[in-house]
């Protein structure tokens, strides 16, 4: 007669993780060395596809001055040239907030902050 091993009722796994506002929603953030797959940020990837269109717009000549951009757009002039220097940032940080693999703590209100206009000390400071 065989004994079968005793099942128990339930299993605990500890995962440790911490919450993070992003985009004004919540998400899991594992520690490092973690491997989850990244989406990119929605609210990051929205701000550089506003910026880079109105950046075109105004190198078109289509609206001779970002005053001028605002008011059509029904935005304020302020929120506009604070996106508008997003088209400043080094190209390797817009590829991997596009591809969602930009650091964590890189968020849409961090990113509006003043940075450095030289690419390679953005690299060294985001």
């Amino acid at each position: 007669m065989t004994r079968a091993t005793p099942v128990p009722d339930t299993v605990t796994i500890h995962v440790p993780f911490r919450l993070v506002k992003r985009g004004g929603r919540k998400e899991m953030q594992l520690p490092e060395g973690a491997s989850t797959p990244r989406r990119p940020d929605d609210a990051l990837v929205k701000a550089l596809a506003r910026a880079f269109r109105w950046k075109r717009m105004l190198d078109s000549g289509e609206f001779a001055s970002i005053s001028e951009l605002a008011e059509m757009e029904g935005i304020a002039f302020t929120y506009m040239a604070r996106l508008l220097r997003l088209t400043l940032l080094a190209p390797d940080i817009v590829e991997a907030i596009l591809d969602g693999r930009q650091r964590p703590e890189l968020t849409l209100a961090r990113v509006l902050e003043p940075f450095p206009v030289e690419w390679s000390r953005q690299t060294s400071d985001r």
